[in-house]
């Protein structure tokens, strides 16, 4: 697809993006018109189209996805700046970016850790993410902090594709069932992207290492994996019966 004639208001907003993905994915369809998974994954390395594209968008920049050929005749999915809603001023916008206030906030209320594998992480390595995805709440949720939580890079990842693969993500839209989502309350939830699915992610740090390695070691001489190990251990725990 050749490259289109852009609004310059909306051609000046889209180049303020300076993150690495969202900028390679901008630059290119500024270009070249579009953008295609293939080319995400050939040209820039991003195996996960959806995750790019929703960089893109969690940037305030519109895009709308269509159908195309890939370099083999294949079909395959392509992007492209969705400029019906980049010409609606009152649509453009999309989700912000944290202050460092927000994120320093966070930090002061719940430490230095991830939220859902509850392990300590220097806090560059911490993001701010809504507990109920943009994409589903919108506006609709405050960035109040309660609102919010702290996941490392790990977990946010995990978090991206269970809930780009939730039908609440896709189709029906209810933030209240996100509230109870494993992603959404890791300590408190009913479900995991609508499966009947109980969680708990365990990380052992410092000296703790210790005691993860004598489990691995228990559960090679027992021919078990270690969360099956643990699970036994806690079925004959006193503190369940």
């Amino acid at each position: 697809m050749p490259a289109i004639e852009l609004p310059k208001a909306f051609l000046d907003r889209v180049r303020t993006v300076t993150d690495k993905r969202p900028k390679a994915v901008i630059d290119h369809i500024i270009k070249h018109g579009s953008i295609t998974t293939e080319e995400l994954k050939e040209l820039y390395g991003y195996n996960h189209a959806p995750r790019a594209a929703r960089d893109v968008r969690e940037n305030g920049i519109p895009l709308k996805t269509t159908m195309t050929k890939d370099s083999k005749g294949r079909r395959c999915g392509a992007y492209t700046f969705d400029l019906t809603v980049a010409l609606d001023g009152e649509k453009i916008g999309g989700r912000k970016a944290f202050s460092k206030n927000v994120k320093d906030t966070l930090i002061q209320r719940d430490g230095s850790r991830c939220a859902v594998c509850r392990l300590e992480y220097s806090a560059r390595y911490l993001q701010v993410d809504h507990c109920v995805p943009y994409e589903v709440a919108g506006e609709s949720l405050s960035d109040d902090p309660d609102q919010l939580m702290l996941v490392c890079g790990s977990c946010n990842r995990g978090k991206s594709w269970s809930c780009e693969h939730c039908p609440n993500w896709t189709e029906i839209k209810k933030a209240k069932t996100c509230q109870t989502c494993y992603w959404a309350s890791p300590q408190d939830h009913q479900h995991i992207a609508l499966v009947q699915i109980r969680r708990v992610d365990i990380g052992w740090e410092g000296d703790e290492v210790e005691v993860y390695d004598k489990l691995r070691q228990k559960s090679k001489t027992q021919g078990v994996s270690v969360q099956e190990l643990v699970k036994s251990i806690i079925k004959g725990s006193p503190v369940l019966k």
